[in-house]
């Protein structure tokens, strides 16, 4: 079987390392699946869930607020300045921080404040629809 080396960095710590059979994660243009011998490519990455499925079939989620990938033939590497893994996601937090946010956008006077708002609501969106998501697929794991 091959695998791929996966990191998974954010500001404050490294979230994964080891090795997978696929990785998905939200590109810019789109859904990115990678295998292992995927051609290189650097691009940024919108907010969104992080899949890994490890060597075993089980998959490791992590949310992530944007940032860079790195894909070579047998690495991927994620870095990302907010990444939270899918059992510390909190959607009631995510919705309190998305109320602050949408005030803080209705108070902003200059455009540079507005896109400072703008991009963190949509991080904070896709971290709530994340949590939605997860808890969703835990229910009907339980069931």
């Amino acid at each position: 079987m091959s695998l791929i080396k996966v990191d998974v960095v954010s500001a404050e710590q490294s979230l994964f390392e080891g090795e997978a059979k696929f990785v998905a994660l939200p590109g810019e243009a789109g859904e990115l699946g990678v295998l292992p011998g995927h051609t290189p490519l650097i691009t940024r990455i919108r907010p969104g869930t992080l899949k890994i499925v490890m060597p075993d079939d089980s998959e490791e989620t992590i949310f992530v607020a944007g940032g860079l990938l790195e894909i070579q033939p047998n690495h991927v590497t994620v870095l990302s300045d907010t990444a939270i893994r899918a059992a510390d996601l909190d959607e009631a937090k995510a919705e309190e921080a998305r109320r602050q946010a949408e005030e803080s956008l209705r108070n902003a006077k200059d455009k540079a404040d507005i896109a400072v708002v703008q991009a963190e609501l949509e991080m904070l969106a896709a971290q709530a629809l994340a949590a939605r998501k997860l808890r969703g697929v835990s229910r009907r794991g339980m069931n």
